[in-house]
């Protein structure tokens, strides 16, 4: 077999030593290790969210990374944010481990550790109190949810747990049974179907955490085409608030309802309800996070999508659950769609609470129900 060839790249201010196919190629191989360079924009966000957790962040600022491939997170992290004390990278890839040790060769990194093991038993041995992180990350193929017991175990009372998920396919609803096995519960196609997916992950991470008496709370949430990623601080006591329950949709005229329970009809044209959960219904961002993020941008080198998306998640972060699309509201209107300020304006103008969302680029929150929407723009 002929050696791989090796290529750096640069992602940040960070030097990344990488596979050549796997920038060359349309989707980057597994073997011999794996990079996504198409997840730079996840990685971006993640050392905003990370850098501002521990601005003000008293205790050992940790980074535990279970699924690490050739390092790039864990090697921005130990490169660019400041106060980063020791970060380790595991994977069970020695090959990736070795280009992972080059690359922190490479950026003069002295405060990264490598770890040649199974994520959970890495995480294993940072679940005593102690010696667990304040920052722990799941970066999988496919579900992370085999790892959420073990994550929260190592990740310390007030830490953060980042995980990305790439089954797309079974949070959509294209695999109902697999989605409910691995989650423990249902999705339905809809225009906010990535809403759903978000919130099927927190509200397993919710169900995971409860049986440690731990709570979790949402911090920052984004996706792309390929991934979902969430933020969630984690703190060693009982969850007191219930935030978990069931979206139910009307695919006859887009009315939706969020509560604990079941809602079997549609109030506005009685038509059967079809519902997603149970998932997580409480907030999906924390303002004052959000905003923290966004002072952080202009100490790193990042993606400028990243403050125009903070922005909205800024203004969303207190709307109601789930979003309306342009397309979605036109199409049910039989009219060509609107310009998405025109329709906050028409809805705020209106008295209703209006924001664009980041989740969609056409998405917009509000707690106006879709017969007043139509109403609203039918004047």
């Amino acid at each position: 077999m002929t050696e791989e060839k090796i290529i750096e790249i640069m992602e940040g201010t960070t030097k990344i030593l990488v596979t050549e196919k796997s920038i060359k190629e349309k989707v980057p191989p597994k073997e011999p290790v794996f990079f996504n360079p198409v997840a730079k924009l996840n990685r971006d966000f993640s050392i905003l969210a990370y850098s501002a957790f521990w601005k003000n962040f008293d205790k050992p600022k940790i980074f535990l990374d279970g699924l690490t491939g050739v390092g790039a997170r864990s090697l921005r992290v130990a490169n660019e944010i400041s106060n980063a004390e020791k970060v380790i990278a595991n994977d069970v890839n020695s090959k990736a481990l070795t280009i992972t040790q080059n690359s922190a060769k490479l950026n003069k990194i002295s405060n990264l550790e490598v770890s040649e093991n199974e994520a959970c038993r890495f995480f294993s041995l940072f679940s005593k109190k102690g010696d667990r992180g304040s920052i722990v990350d799941i970066d999988p193929f496919g579900s992370p949810t085999k790892y959420f017991d073990c994550a929260i175990r190592a990740t310390m009372h007030s830490g953060l747990l980042s995980i990305t998920a790439t089954d797309l396919q079974v949070l959509h609803g294209l695999a109902k049974k697999a989605c409910q096995r691995k989650y423990y519960g249902v999705p339905i196609k809809t225009e906010y179907s990535n809403e759903i997916a978000i919130r099927l992950i927190l509200g397993c991470l919710n169900f995971v955490a409860g049986r440690l008496d731990i709570q979790i709370i949402p911090k920052f949430v984004e996706n792309d085409m390929h991934y979902y990623r969430v933020y969630a601080k984690i703190l060693t006591k009982k969850d007191q608030d219930d935030n978990l329950g069931y979206i139910s949709h009307c695919f006859h005229c887009g009315n939706r309802v969020v509560g604990k329970e079941i809602t079997e009809n549609c109030i506005i044209c009685e038509n059967k309800l079809h519902s997603a959960g149970p998932l997580w219904i409480g907030q999906l961002f924390d303002k004052k996070f959000i905003i923290s993020m966004m002072e952080e941008i202009p100490k790193f080198v990042v993606d400028s999508k990243c403050e125009k998306i903070l922005e909205k998640c800024e203004l969303e972060a207190e709307m109601p659950v789930t979003y309306y699309t342009l397309d979605d509201v036109a199409s049910k209107m039989k009219r060509s769609p609107f310009k998405i300020k025109n329709v906050i304006k028409k809805l705020q103008d209106a008295g209703f609470i209006a924001s664009p969302t980041s989740l969609n680029p056409t998405g917009f929150r509000t707690d106006c129900d879709i017969d007043n929407i139509k109403k609203i723009f039918e004047n």
